[in-house]
């Protein structure tokens, strides 16, 4: 066996130890070890290639890019804590009561808004579905749109700036976080708008199924309604805007003011304000906001380093160009390696999350992606576009876990009148998973959907270019009769007979 044959082999490995279902840094960890050292007996590298390990693994350490993860993690996980929530899903549930399937579009505003300033799946879902799903099923909403709805609506938040999946994104692409958040803009709108349209048709096609709320279910009306949902989105925007502006991620802005990092910064300090705005800034929403920022971050740093010992081997056995001439020799050119990538990715998603995906794969793809003239802004967000439905895969999307969980614990505790049944929270899932693939094919068929709020560069007309030469300097009458005195007796000893 050659090294060339040795990588499909490792690549296939990866596969099986992933659906073991141990850990998969450790996973990773061990896979990459072992192969190296099968490599090293073959005599496919030298022991000393190994040498580069401590390196890459002090340069994920030193990567200040990652940096800004624990910040947007406790910006999120304090948010949380604060209520809005609460304040935001009443205010929009009451504003959009009186027409039919208004509980839907508030749930799909709501998620839309605490996406950008949460940042977590879990606490997004839990959350809404805490306040929104006892409503909606007390006034007759299906069960089945209800339960999809809700955890569509929590998934947004990966696409969503400032996302932690695109920061992710930017890292391992080697692009601007920056440009990465603008790219997002147009489809995570485009997700809402599209969620929102089912939300219209199913009312029009199935009323019973999203009834508007009955009058003496709107207890606030006029200025105060209104007031009410100010207050919620008003500060959330303010922050919501500080935070990607800062770092260039808001269309329109050009300059960047702060690293990504600072930027999370800013966003961590405004999210204790906005804590302490709404008076929940306590000891114990410190203390918890802080252990979930350090289990995550400590989750990323364990996959990204398992993640560089087995890529390290892995290119080590030529599979960085084995990856290439298997995706860049597909029928259909550039679509052609988009369409295999996406289904790729989409099936992937049913065992791994979005982080395990991005550090485990992408690295072995975005390198073919730029080979073949593929922006990798667009490239990058497409695939989290798709990996969104890593969250609503039944059975295994964490989505719908969270819902599955907390509504069994609604149940339990006499909020809901019956039990929500694990064939409804599946079922409803399907259509939104069908949405967010649709808005994967929308991205790739019109790419403008990204790259149209990226900053143009400036394209120079090689017409219109001009040169002008300036005139020497003249020379005072000495310096001018020494050139004149040097000029002619190079002439003379030119001319003299030899």
């Amino acid at each position: 066996m050659t090294a060339e044959q040795f990588a499909p082999v490792m690549f296939g490995g990866l596969v099986i130890v992933l659906l073991i279902g141990f850990p998969v840094a450790f996973s990773l960890a061990a896979l990459g070890l072992f192969c190296g050292f099968i490599a090293i007996e073959a005599g496919w590298f030298p022991v000393a290639f190994m040498g580069n390990l401590p390196l890459n693994l002090l340069g994920i350490l030193s990567n200040e890019l990652l940096l800004a993860i624990p910040f947007f993690t406790l910006m999120g996980a304090i948010l949380e804590k604060c209520g809005l929530a609460e304040d935001l899903l009443d205010s929009m549930g009451q504003l959009f009561g009186p027409v039919r399937g208004g509980l839907g579009y508030s749930v799909i505003i709501v998620g839309f808004i605490l996406g950008a300033i949460t940042g977590t799946v879990a606490g997004q879902v839990i959350a809404m579905a805490m306040i929104s799903l006892p409503v909606m099923m007390r006034y007759g909403y299906n069960m089945r749109y209800a339960t999809g709805v809700l955890a569509a609506s929590g998934t947004i938040t990966q696409l969503v700036p400032p996302s932690l999946v695109l920061v992710v994104l930017a890292d391992q692409l080697g692009r601007s976080v920056g440009d990465m958040y603008k790219g997002a803009w147009g489809p995570s709108v485009l997700q809402v708008l599209l969620f929102a349209a089912y939300t219209f048709v199913l009312s029009r096609l199935r009323p019973a199924h999203v009834p508007p709320l009955p009058r003496e279910a709107r207890t606030l009306q006029g200025w105060a309604l209104w007031r009410k949902c100010l207050r919620g989105i008003v500060p959330s925007a303010v922050l919501i805007f500080a935070v990607l502006g800062s770092m260039g991620g808001v269309p329109g802005v050009t300059v960047a003011i702060c690293t990504p990092t600072e930027a999370g910064a800013i966003g961590a300090v405004g999210a204790f304000v906005l804590a302490w705005m709404h008076r929940r800034l306590t000891r114990e929403s410190i203390g918890e906001a802080l252990a979930g920022t350090m289990r995550i971050t400590a989750m990323v740093v364990f996959i990204l380093i398992g993640s560089r010992v087995f890529s390290l081997v892995f290119q080590g056995v030529e599979g960085g160009r084995w990856i290439e001439h298997m995706l860049s020799g597909l029928p259909g050119g550039q679509v052609g390696f988009l369409i295999v990538v996406n289904i790729f990715v989409f099936f992937l998603a049913f065992f791994l999350d979005f982080f395990e995906i991005a550090f485990i794969i992408l690295p072995l793809l975005g390198p073919v992606a730029d080979k073949m003239g593929i922006d990798l802004i667009w490239f990058g967000v497409m695939l989290c576009v798709n990996m969104q439905t890593s969250f609503m895969h039944p059975p295994f999307g964490f989505a719908l876990f969270y819902l599955r969980g907390i509504s069994d614990t609604l149940f339990k505790e006499g909020a809901l009148p019956a039990k929500v049944q694990s064939r409804d929270i599946y079922l409803g899932s399907i259509p939104f998973i069908g949405l967010q693939l649709v808005l994967v094919a929308v991205v790739i068929a019109f790419p403008q959907t990204v790259t149209a709020l990226l900053d143009r560069p400036e394209v120079i007309d090689p017409d219109k270019v001009r040169i002008e030469l300036q005139a020497p300097a003249p020379q005072d009458d000495d310096n001018s009769r020494a050139l004149e005195e040097l000029t002619r007796g190079a002439q003379d000893a030119a001319s003299a007979p030899r």
